[in-house]
């Protein structure tokens, strides 16, 4: 079986982790101070403006805690999105406003935002699907003209950039994933960015019991009386990364840029075999200025195929999917919108196998399999 994700794990994520384990230290410590160190090296930040989490997840309920949503409030959100965005502003009794997107790029426009929003808008959370930066710069100065926080999903961006600035750091909060199915993987693990370092410092207490970031060995070699004991200053969740997870995350960013070169090969591959090929369209062009961190390779049908396009590639041994599918779609989140680009686009989008450890002949094969499946399903006379 092709797969659609595929992590690229070897010997330097094994040696890393010996490592940790030579060390006798597997916690929080000194090489997940070294990874968000890296990351925010990667983004062009001070560390002060990141911290790690155990997802992505995680990072965005602390984001969106932290622009003080909560019952009452609306949230705006793109309906093509993950569902732990959704299940975020939910969790905190807030209301998921779901907001239309463009059916070719799958990313929502300023005006979508701005026709979403309301009068009890506390929040925006936006997604740069597949990769694809999309409107964020407009996005962020539409929210910052308004005083509403933007929370960044840059889960699938981790070296998407507009004019050099990487995604993630055009709003108030950004947040990533390092999760089993991303390019550069922790196994799993999360990001978390404020423009704000206080808020920085924060979220550090809410990821760890909302206690002070004084360990026990700190107290102990200050001389504390009973460095055992603990103040807490919040009711929070435990939701820190660990050393190891992070040991083998150091690894994968630094080898981030041989697998964004590869993807882009196996991109411009599919490019070249899929033009002009009758019935399927593949993604747009990225505007000037914008750079892509080819998470996703999707392309679209013009007819209703996608569902049996989907099918015969799978019994030909290759995995395909549609992410994100509309949440406005989902009963529990109670949307009564009607969407029609996310509507378009679920029904006609199919993503096909992009990662760093295709060959050129799974990709060879991916399109020949698509190829006969269109012949299959596709009326040549329309």
């Amino acid at each position: 079986m092709i797969n659609v994700f595929q992590p690229s794990l070897g010997e330097e994520e094994l040696a890393a982790v010996r490592e940790v384990f030579a060390g006798n230290w597997i916690g929080r410590g000194p090489r997940v101070a070294a990874f968000e160190t890296a990351f925010a090296d990667h983004l062009g930040v001070g560390r002060e403006h990141v911290t790690s989490m155990n997802s992505c997840t995680e990072a965005t309920f602390t984001a969106l805690r932290l622009a003080g949503v909560g019952p009452g409030d609306d949230v705006v959100l793109p309906s093509v999105s993950f569902v732990g965005a959704a299940n975020a502003v939910a969790a905190h009794g807030a209301r998921p406003v779901f907001c239309d997107v463009d059916p070719r790029t799958l990313n929502p426009a300023v005006a979508d935002v701005a026709r979403a929003a309301t009068p009890a808008t506390r929040a925006v959370v936006v997604l740069h699907y597949g990769g694809y930066p999309g409107e964020v710069a407009g996005i962020a100065r539409w929210c910052a003209d308004r005083g509403i926080p933007l929370v960044e999903d840059a889960a699938n961006a981790p070296a998407s950039t507009v004019d050099g600035r990487a995604c993630g750091l055009f709003g108030d909060f950004g947040v990533w994933s390092f999760d089993h199915g991303k390019i550069a993987t922790a196994v799993d693990g999360g990001m978390f960015y404020a423009r704000d370092p206080e808020l920085v410092r924060r979220a550090r207490k809410l990821a760890y019991l909302g206690l002070e970031e004084v360990s026990g060995h700190e107290r102990a070699a200050r001389a504390a009386d009973r460095w055992w004991e603990v103040e807490v200053t919040s009711f929070s969740r435990r939701s820190v990364l660990n050393d190891v997870l992070a040991a083998i995350g150091a690894v994968q960013l630094r080898r981030l840029p041989e697998f964004l070169a590869r993807r882009a090969e196996v991109v411009d591959r599919y490019d070249a075999a899929l033009a002009g090929v009758p019935g399927v369209v593949t993604p747009p062009a990225l505007p000037p200025g914008h750079r892509t961190s080819y998470y996703f390779y999707w392309v679209q049908f013009d007819s209703g195929v996608r569902d049996a396009v989907a099918a015969d590639l799978y019994r030909a041994g290759v995995y395909t999917t549609f992410r994100y599918p509309p949440l406005h779609r989902v009963p529990r989140y109670g949307s009564a919108a009607v969407l029609p680009g996310a509507e378009r686009a679920a029904e006609h989008t199919l993503n096909l196998p992009l990662h760093q450890g295709l060959s050129d002949e799974d990709v060879d094969r991916v399109v020949r399999e698509l190829r006969a499946a269109l012949e299959r399903h596709v009326d040549p006379m329309g």
